[in-house]
Order: structure tokens, then sequence, then C-alpha cells
């Protein structure tokens, strides 16, 4: 009985082997793509069957979308790739700021105004499936700021004039002033800030200067023994052979106080006796000079010598009140030769 079976089993191979095909391989599920499906997918794949993948909605494909099952019933890798679509740039915001540096699908931007700007309308928009960007309608609006308080015995001036029903907003400005006589005091100008408020007013007050005080070797020119209105003047001046240093005018100030005061300086008398000079412009001879006298701050050149070259330089000095140097290489020629122009300085050859 047992060598009947073995027969049978023996023929029965011999008869799968010669008279029936063999059974090929097949694939099973094509592999995955990140952001990508297979169009029809199947559990079995046969030999030389194709499988095709698509990008999803908003992914665009790189590379080659099919791949064919082999024979030994392994699927080779994909070489497509689904990359996201690119939305174009947003347009900029006028008085804000866009917060981003990507600019495709899925991808979102943030938007900011500006210090003093308010946004209206969302804030972000993100890259759609369609290459649009949602939300689109936003804009930065100034910040307002109520009507300024007009000062007591004061004006106000828009920088930015307005009609019955306008608002001023973050960044204009007002400028103040105030009735003849009196004095404003801080800033003229006022700036609708970020906060919504407006920068500290001004005060219009009314100020005083007392009498304008004497100055040695000057005198006011017809001024009143009183107290001065703010911006109220005086005028200085000087006795003979003074001159002012500073202003003539002074003017009473804000403070209470007056504009620098001036200061009469003395003139100089020149101390030498012969010489011949340069003063204004000219050349004279000191003789000719009234009174040997310059006023405060001018300036006069003295003639030396330069006995290596034989040549005459002029060299300047200035008059501060009342004291005036003859330079120190000048020599005062004697009487013989300041009389009869005998080598002098000032009429040899120039250097």
């Amino acid at each position: 009985m047992w060598n009947i079976l073995n027969k049978y089993f023996l023929f029965a191979v011999v008869y799968r082997v010669c008279f029936f095909e063999p059974v090929q391989a097949a694939c099973g599920t094509p592999p995955l793509i990140v952001n990508a499906h297979v169009v029809g997918v199947k559990v079995i794949y046969e030999p030389g069957e194709e499988a095709v993948y698509s990008c999803n909605v908003g992914y665009m494909g790189i590379g080659r979308n099919r791949i064919v099952c082999p024979k030994n019933a392994r699927w080779n890798k994909p070489g497509i790739k689904c990359e996201p679509k690119p939305c174009p740039i947003p347009q900029v915001l006028e008085n804000g700021m866009m917060h981003s540096t990507e600019f495709k699908f899925g991808k979102t931007v943030y938007y900011s105004c500006n210090e003093g700007y308010i946004l209206r309308g969302k804030n972000s928009s993100y890259c759609q499936s369609d290459t649009m960007w949602s939300d689109l309608q936003r804009s930065c609006e100034p910040v307002r700021c109520s009507p300024p308080t007009l000062p007591m015995y004061g004006s106000i001036k828009f920088s930015n004039p307005h009609g019955a029903t306008d608002i001023p907003v973050f960044g204009e400005s007002v400028t103040y002033s105030c009735n003849q006589g009196l004095a404003l005091i801080g800033n003229e100008t006022s700036f609708c800030l970020a906060s919504g408020k407006w920068s500290q007013a001004p005060v219009c007050k009314e100020v005083k200067c007392p009498s304008p005080q004497k100055i040695v070797n000057g005198f006011l020119v017809f001024a009143l023994k009183r107290n001065y209105n703010y911006l109220e003047s005086v005028q200085y001046g000087c006795v003979q052979n003074y001159v002012l240093d500073g202003s003539r005018d002074v003017t009473c100030q804000k403070s209470g106080n007056w504009t620098h005061v001036p200061v009469c300086r003395a003139a100089c008398i020149l101390s030498v006796n012969r010489a011949r000079i340069f003063y204004k412009g000219k050349k004279l001879w000191i003789k000719n000079l009234p009174s040997k006298r310059v006023q405060h701050r001018e300036m006069v050149a003295f003639y030396c010598e330069d006995k290596k070259h034989n040549c005459g330089y002029p060299v300047l000095t200035q008059c501060i009140d009342g004291k005036i140097e003859a330079p120190s290489c000048f020599q005062e020629p004697s009487a013989a030769a300041y009389m009869f122009n005998w080598k002098l300085p000032s009429e040899i050859t120039q250097c």
C-alpha cells in the first residue's frame, strides 16, 4: 500500500511540472510618496503593470510620475517628488510690515503696523492651493487724536488744515502762538502721538523784565526806567573813544531776563612816534593817524626788516580793550632815518 501512494505522489509532481504553467510573483501596493497618492491604487499589480502617482492638492510634481511592477515583484523607488506650489510675493502693506520668509502653499504670513498705526483687517494670510493668498483686504490706518486744547490767551494753527468733520491723526502737528505781549512757555509745536494724545502743550504767560542795567562807559538810548514786557527792546551806546562789544539791541526774553548786554571797550593809543603802518587797507605815516588811535578789535600792521634778505614785511597786531603792542620784530627808526625815509622796512623791497 505504501509503495502505491509513493508512486501516485511522484506521478502527480511530474504531471504538474510538465503540463501546468508556473505561478508568477506579483507586486503589492506601490511605495508611499509624501504629499502624493497613487491614482486607482490596487492591492496587487502584475509584472509590467504601471502605477501612476498624482500630487495632492496644493503640490506640484517634479520628476517621472510612473513606475512599473518588475518581474522580481519588487517596486523600484519612485522618481517623482511633490513640492508645495509657490504663491506670489504679497503686496507691501503701507505703513506696516510683513513677517515671513516663505511664500508657498500651506505657509502663513503675518502683518503688523508701524508705531502710530492700527491694523484694519486680519493680521495673517495663508497661501492656498490655488496659489492665491487668503484675506488680502487689510490696511494700516493712523491713530486719531482728539482736537487739541486751545491755550488761554493764545491760538492754534494746524500743519494740515482740516475740514469740519476731519480729525487730526498721528504725526500731524499744531503750532501755538500767544496774544501780543505774552510769552509762550514750552514748545511752540505739539504733535499727535502714537498713544492718541498730544504732546505737552505750552502756556501763555505775562512776563516782565526789570529796568535794563547800566554799563561802564556806556548809556541807554531813550530808555525809561521801568519794567518791560516780553519782546520789548532797548538800545545801548558808548561814550567817545569806546565801542560796543556785542549787540546794540537787547530784548526782554520769556525767562524774564534780557538778552546778552553789550560791553563798551576802550580804543588803543599807539605808543610809537615814528613808523609807517598799514591800517584799514592803506599805508599811513603814523603822524597822519588821528590821535594815533585805533578802535577795539581793529588790526594794524607794523613793518619789520629781514636783514638776511634785505627786505621788509608787515606783521599784524590787534587792539583789545585799550591794549595793543607793537610786534617784537619792529624797531622804531631814528629821527634822521625817519625824516629821510632811509632804509625804512616799509619803503624797501618787500619780501
